[in-house]
Parts: structure tokens; C-alpha cells; sequence
């Protein structure tokens, strides 16, 4: 029986921030560690679903799907996604439309405008043992986003993986994701210390097996990717979470006004998640 497992049976996890400090750390990955080829023999029977929550996206969701998840769904590519769903959050543009003339299912949630609840639409209309999340507004996707997210968890003993990369701005090679230095990584290592060295605590490249996300369910809004990080380790332990470096993720980067709110929720469901009072 897997770690993972025997927590999910009721053994120990981890508990609150103290326990956290003495479980082992999550597992990283370099880029390119994981052959597509022997992630796809490892799959079996198992089936995979890959899905974007997308809202006003029509600019790259077309190119995200054709680069990330063509080559690998079945039948025509190499079998590793047998599922493609994109949840359109919302749109006002052409977002679903290019989503279908790709080959996706579509989803369409009104008014929409809810990360967590679009990943948990998503999540409930796949159907893959596997789920596999990817944002829908990267401008470099390749080939290995999908193979590099599930390889850790068809061949090793992952529960949920996170993407880590370098974020470029304003033309230097890094400096991107500011709600992810100045809120996310150091409400981590103050209050979930043992999460401190997850890169991209943020990253929307996200991977579990179905049975993780039944358990620990979707924060609501941008706290999703937080709320899911601390929820796992507190059920499953730190010692199940896997990072994988993607190389370097190119997206438009927000004015700050548009990621104070985004902020606002990272900061609340984390502090919410450590038991602060009135702000969860």
C-alpha cells in the first residue's frame, strides 16, 4: 500500500503547520526527466482527462490544445489523454467555439468568473483516474507539458504534481508571478513551512489521481491552487506532492490591479487553511 494510500485509509498524514515541519519533503524533477514513451507504456488501463478552465481566451486556448494535448489524445496521437474538457468560464469571445473546432468537450458555466469553480466543473464532467489541469492562456506549450505532469504519477508514487518554470517580464528572463513571491511562497514558509520549497505553488499545470481531488475538493476562486496544496499534504502528507520543471512559461502578465483580488484570495484561503479566525 502506497504512502498516499494509507493515509487516504485514515493512517497518519499530517496534521496542522507543527506536523508538517517533520514529514519528508515534495519530490522535484528536472525537465525532461520523464520519457514520453515509458510514461505512456506505465498508463495500462488507467485512463487520463486533460482540462482547462478558460475565460476570454480564444487569443491562445487554440494553440495551448494543438501544442499540449494533440499529440497525446487518442486516437490520433499517442494515446497517453484519452480526454479532453475545457470549462468556458464565462467568455465573452470566441473561447468555446475554438475549443470545439480543437476537439474538446465544452463546458459552459454563466456568470462564470471562479477558478476553483471551473476546475471543479471540469473535474466532475471527466471522467479519467488521471486529471490533469493546464491554463488555457500559455503562449509556449509543448509536447512534454502532459507527459511531464503524469509521469510522476504513473510511474513513481505522487499523489499531485505541480509544474515549476521561470516566468519572464518585461522582456527579462524572470520576475513574473508576482502574486507567487510577494504572497503565495512566503505565507508557505510561514505558516506550511514544509511546503516552502514548492516553486510554483500557483502553477495551474496541475496533475492528481481522481481519488486526491474527491478527498480534498476545489477552494473556491484563485485560492484554488494554495487551498489544494495545503489540503493534500495535510491529508496525504508533503511526502506525496511532486514538482516538475516545465522549463520557461510565457503568458501575459496582469496590471496590479487586476491581481489584487487574486491576491486577496490566495491570502485568504491559506490563512484560512492555518486556522485564522473571520478570514477563511
Amino acid at each position: 500500500m502506497t504512502p498516499a494510500r494509507r493515509a487516504a485509509d485514515g493512517q497518519p498524514g499530517t496534521g496542522g503547520g507543527g506536523m508538517m515541519r517533520r514529514v519528508p519533503r515534495a519530490q522535484t524533477y528536472a525537465q525532461g526527466h520523464f520519457d514520453p514513451a515509458a510514461v505512456a507504456a506505465a498508463k495500462g488501463l488507467r485512463r487520463v482527462s486533460v482540462c482547462l478552465p478558460a475565460r476570454d481566451e480564444e487569443r491562445t486556448i487554440g494553440g495551448v490544445i494543438e501544442a499540449a494535448v494533440l499529440p497525446h489524445l487518442a486516437p490520433s496521437g499517442s494515446g497517453l489523454v484519452d480526454e479532453l474538457v475545457v470549462v468556458d468560464d464565462g467568455s465573452t469571445d470566441g473561447t468555446a467555439e475554438l475549443a470545439r473546432l480543437a476537439g474538446a468537450t465544452v463546458l459552459t458555466r454563466r456568470p462564470g468568473g471562479d477558478k476553483g469553480g471551473a476546475m471543479a466543473a471540469a473535474f466532475e464532467g471527466s471522467v479519467g483516474e488521471v486529471v490533469v489541469f493546464l491554463d488555457a492562456d500559455v503562449e509556449n506549450a509543448t509536447a512534454d507539458f502532459v507527459p511531464g505532469l503524469v509521469g510522476p504519477l504513473l510511474i513513481d508514487d505522487a499523489a499531485l504534481v505541480k509544474a515549476f518554470y521561470e516566468r519572464p517580464f518585461n522582456g527579462q528572463p524572470s520576475g513574473g508571478g508576482r502574486v507567487t513571491e510577494l504572497v503565495a511562497r512566503p505565507v508557505l514558509d510561514l505558516l506550511f513551512p514544509a511546503l516552502a520549497d514548492i516553486r510554483q505553488p500557483l502553477a495551474g499545470e496541475t496533475a492528481g489521481h481522481r481519488w486526491v481531488f474527491e478527498k480534498v475538493g476545489f477552494a473556491a476562486g484563485y485560492g484554488v491552487e494554495i487551498g489544494l496544496l495545503i489540503d493534500v499534504a495535510r491529508v496525504f502528507g508533503v511526502g506525496v506532492i511532486a514538482q516538475v520543471d516545465l522549463g520557461t512559461r510565457v503568458h501575459r502578465n496582469r496590471p496590479l490591479e487586476e491581481l489584487r483580488p487574486q491576491a486577496d484570495e490566495v491570502l485568504r484561503t491559506a490563512l484560512g487553511r492555518a486556522g485564522i479566525a473571520g478570514l477563511a
